[in-house]
Formats: C-alpha cells, structure tokens, sequence
C-alpha cells in the first residue's frame, strides 16, 4: 500500500475514490494494527510529507482509537489496549509528541487530537505519566509552535466527554494549571500562544477546583485572567471572558472578593467594547450570573421549605449591579443589524437575552431601569430604539410578580398595538414577539372589551403582511387561543365573537398564491390553537371548517403525482401534515 497516494485519496472529491481508500485504510488495519498506527504516525511526523498528507494521517489515526457510540468506542480502545506491543505504543506516542514542534500547525493539531485519543484510553489506567510533564515543559521552554500545539493538546484532552477520563484528570489538575497559566500571563510575547492557553485554561476549569480552592493560587489564576481582559488583542480579551464565564459558572461561591475588586467594572467595560466577539462574551458573563443566582435561590428556597440548613452562599451580584449594568444591555440592544439572518447571534441578541434572564432574576428591580429607557425611547424616529424600546419590554414579563406588571402592561397596550403598523417591520416583529409574551405571561391584564378586539385584529393583520413576522404573530395568536380558551365546555368565551373572522382570513390566507410555506404553516398552526380552544357556540363553525379542510386535504393527494423535486414533496407533506393537525 502506498501510504501516502490512499491518504490523498481520502481528501478525493470523488467519492468512488474516497471510499476506496478509506476501505483500503480500515483494511491495512485490520490485517496489522501496530504496522498501520506505526506508518500513519510516521507520515504525521514527516515534515517532508505535505501537510494535507500529514493532517489526514493524523485524522485517520485519531479515528482509529474514537468513536462516537459508547460500545464501539470501548472496543476500538481495547485494540491499542491488547494488540499494540509496548514497543510499538511508545514509538507512536514519541512519534505524535515531536510532531507538536512541527511549523506546520495543521499537523500538530492533528497529532494533539491523536495524542488526546491515546490519553483517553492510558490516563484512567494510570499510564503514559510523563504526558503531564511533557507537555508543561513543552509550554515552558519550547518554540512558539510547540507551545500552542501543546496548550491545544491539553485542551483537547479536558474537554474530552469520556467518563472515565474526567475523574482521572483531577489527580493532574497542578500540571494542567501550571502549563495553562505560564501560557496565558501577561508576560507571554507570543498572542497566538496565550491565546491558546487562555482556551485550554477554559476547557480546564472543571479539573481546577483544588487549586481554586487554596486562596493563593485562586487569587494568581483571577490575576491572570483580569489582566488578559485588558490585553490589546481582542482574540486574547475574548478568551478571557470566556474564561471568567466557565470560572463563575463553576466556582460562583469563591467569586464575591474578584467581583467587588474588578469583575463589576471589567465585565462592563467588556460589554462596551466595539469588537463583537469581546462584547457578546462579557454579556455572557452577566447572563452567567444570573443562571446561577436563579437555580441557587430556587435550591435554598426548596432546601428551606425541608427545614434543611445546608444553604449555598447567594451573594446577590445581579441584584446589586442592576442599576450599572441594565442600562448597558438596553443600549447595546439599539444595535440591531436589520440585514442580520434569523438565526444569527450578534450584540443586540445577546443583550435581549441577557435582559430576560436578568428580570427573572431580579424581578421587580428591572423594571424602573427598563421602563425609564422605554418612555424615552418608544416614540423615537430612530427605529433602532422603537425596537430596542418595544423588546424590552416584552423581555420583562417574566420575572415581576403579575400584580406589578399589570398596570404597566394595561397603559402600554394601546401604544403597542398601534406599533403593529408601525414603518419598520423589525419593529413589527419584536411588537408582535412583545405581545406574545404579555399574552402568555401576564393575559390577566388584558379586557376582553377593551384591548382584545384591536389586537388581534393587528396580530392577522401582521400574518397576512409579511413572512418576516408571521412567527412572531402566529406565536401571539395561539397564546391568545390558549389563555381564553373554554374551560368545561364552555357554551361561549372571549375567543367567540372573533371565531368567524378569524377562521375565514386563515383560510384566506392559506390560499393564496404568494404564501411562502412557512406563512402557510403559520396560519394552520394559529387555526388549530383556535378549533381547539373553541366554545360550544363555536362549534358549527367547527363543523364546516372540517369540511373544508378534508376537502383540501383530498386535493392534495391528486397532487402527489406532480411533484418533481425534493422540495416539492417537502413543501407537500407539510401542507398535509397542516391540514391533519387541524382535523385531528
């Protein structure tokens, strides 16, 4: 086998050529699987081999000892276990470590990942011991190369999902640290390397606790991260936050000195900071907090209602910086890009869903900050703050007691519904998202005389405007279905007088010829939150209504026979999928 032209050949984009060789691969390793690993391991380490040769070497054998299902990957680990002499182990380990100085990074990712296989499988065995040394000194003394190939290397291996091998760590935890650490101070020249070492340092956070433990050590880790919040290349300030977010998350009852001295001020600094990925990772930062204080004062208030006395340390730090860091997100909210993709996570996205776990958290402190930015803003010919004004608002229904809330929300409603028409239909959207979220979380404060009419008459007046929001307004119309529905058969409810109306502009708007899929899937989903959820004076209604439907669903089966492309029958089977649902 020529080793080198089967690893070109499984890069082919030919495919007949790609399984080829790959068969030829799981092959050599079936007849001799010390040989294969032992070739393989030569071609990554070969430096005169070219690098996509080199990284495919590397993936092959990483693939040799991994796998995704817990029983196959048991068994490819018990062929290095039994098949592979002694010999031949250290040969390719000595391999897999020199190719960590190689200048071509590719490959020493690759033999890091291959070295992390191997690890999996010796550490929790207690074998291979000199690892840990190796890789500390290679970050301590060793070329720039070696040092991120490294630091990756470490990485990889605390990341690793394996059970075995997480228990297995902890008694390496002084390694990990001393190699991460050295990568990530200040005083490291290189940025590419204490980059590095700051992502290893936050894939090694679990494995520290002894460390954080002892107050020396803790106070050098925090000392070392802080300052890198505040290093001029932004990929370091991002690793970072990253870093202070997997620290809070996990060692939350040792952060009260570190908040009060510098992560207060730091983390909103970071929140103002013009490149993206640092802003969005400080905001994570607050979100992280409030996580944790929300899941910590739902376990003492159970641990309480047990008469027990074991109660987690609650400092509050949400509570207390509410009034610094709340008017930050709300600005950051005005960043909207309006050319952003649905599913994309950008500043503004961030700091919405920051602001949503703040009310819950703080609950009723949110909402003098909130409700002062939405008075100012509401009304601006700005559609940035319209929007930002209108989210905002919506993001705090949950979280305030309801008796609080309702007032607020009782004067609001007339300007919100009059925002379903408003010019920007960004704006539109968070508008109907908002009312949604009033309907679900806080319908007590909705009259069924006064502000029921109009707003669902804007809510279809949205579905049938544009596909951009019909989410949003499908989303509010089910949550008006559902909080005034019929209990016990009802003979009639709120929902009756609007029933007629409604069922025909559905069935309108599922018919027209310029309604997208997802606008069509929309409004059969709002049409049966409203059968539903329908009275007893509705039901005639009902009745006809599944005439039509069983009459459409037939049609849809003489349809069957034009469909020519995958995306036709897709766009068929959900139309009838739809239609079912409604009948069922």
């Amino acid at each position: 086998m020529d080793v080198r032209q089967v690893l070109e050949g499984t890069l082919s984009p030919d495919a007949t050529i790609r399984q080829n060789a790959e068969q030829q691969l799981l092959h050599a390793a079936e007849i001799d699987f010390p040989a294969y690993l032992t070739t393989l391991a030569q071609e990554l380490a070969n430096e005169a081999s070219p690098p996509h040769v080199r990284t495919a070497a590397g993936l092959a054998l990483k693939n040799s000892l991994t796998y995704r299902d817990t029983v196959r990957l048991r068994e490819v680990q018990a062929r290095w276990i039994q098949q592979v002499p002694q010999p031949v182990k250290n040969q390719v380990k000595e391999l897999a470590l020199k190719t960590l100085a190689s200048k071509d990074g590719r490959a020493g990712q690759s033999a890091a990942q291959f070295i992390t296989a191997i690890a999996t499988i010796e550490i929790p065995r207690n074998e291979w011991p000199e690892l840990m040394s190796v890789l500390v000194q290679n970050v301590g003394s060793g070329s720039d190369h070696l040092k991120m190939a490294s630091l990756a290397t470490l990485g990889f291996i605390c990341e690793s999902k394996d059970p075995d091998l997480r228990p297995a760590l902890a008694a390496h935890s002084n390694a990990i640290l001393t190699a991460v650490v050295q990568g990530a101070r200040r005083d490291e020249p290189n940025n590419d390397v204490r980059n590095s070492a700051l992502q290893a340092l936050a894939d090694a956070t679990d494995f520290i606790g002894s460390n954080m433990g002892n107050e020396g050590e803790r106070n050098y880790i925090m000392q070392v991260v802080c300052e890198a919040t505040q290093a001029e290349d932004t990929r370091i300030q991002a690793g970072a936050f990253g870093c202070l977010n997997r620290i809070m998350a996990a060692y939350y009852d040792k952060m009260r000195f570190y908040m009060e001295k510098a992560l207060f001020g730091l983390t909103i600094m970071g929140m103002k900071n013009e490149e993206e990925d640092v802003a969005k990772l400080a905001i994570e930062f607050w979100c992280t907090v409030c996580e944790e204080e929300i899941t910590i004062e739902d376990d003492n208030a159970q641990a309480q209602a047990a008469d027990s006395s074991l109660l987690t340390p609650f400092f509050n730090f949400a509570r207390i910086a509410c009034r610094e860091v709340v008017p930050v997100l709300l600005q950051l909210m005005t960043k909207q890009d309006e050319d952003a993709s649905e599913d994309e996570y950008n500043v503004s996205r961030a700091a919405y869903q920051c602001l949503q776990l703040y009310s819950q958290c703080v609950q009723g402190d949110i909402i003098q900050p909130v409700l002062t930015f939405v008075e100012e803003n509401i009304r601006s010919e700005d559609w940035h703050r319209r929007d930002a004004a209108v989210a905002a608002f919506g993001a705090i229904m949950d979280g305030p007691e309801v008796e609080v809330l309702e007032p607020l929300v009782k004067q609001a409603l007339p300007v919100l519904i009059g925002m379903m028409e408003d010019s920007s239909v960004i704006v539109r959207d968070s508008t109907a998202f908002a009312l949604g979220r009033i309907c679900e979380l806080c319908p007590s404060a909705l009259d069924t005389n006064v502000h029921l009419p109009p707003l669902i008459s804007a809510l279809f007046n949205g579905l049938a405007s544009t596909p951009k929001i019909a989410g949003s307004c499908c989303w509010s119309l089910i949550s008006i279905a559902e909080q005034f529905s019929s209990q016990d058969q009802n003979q009639t409810n709120p929902l009756s007088k609007h029933f007629q109306d409604s069922v025909k502009s559905l069935l309108a708007l599922t018919e027209r010829h310029d309604t997208d899929s997802q606008l069509r899937t929309a409004a059969y989903e709002v049409l049966n939150a409203w059968v539903t959820n329908a009275a007893n004076d509705s039901l005639p209604i009902v009745a006809t209504l599944s005439d039509v439907i069983l009459q459409r669903l037939e049609q849809t089966i003489a349809l069957q026979q034009q469909v020519v492309s995958v995306e036709d029958r897709i766009a068929l089977e959900e139309m009838q999928s739809s239609l079912t649902v409604v009948l069922l």
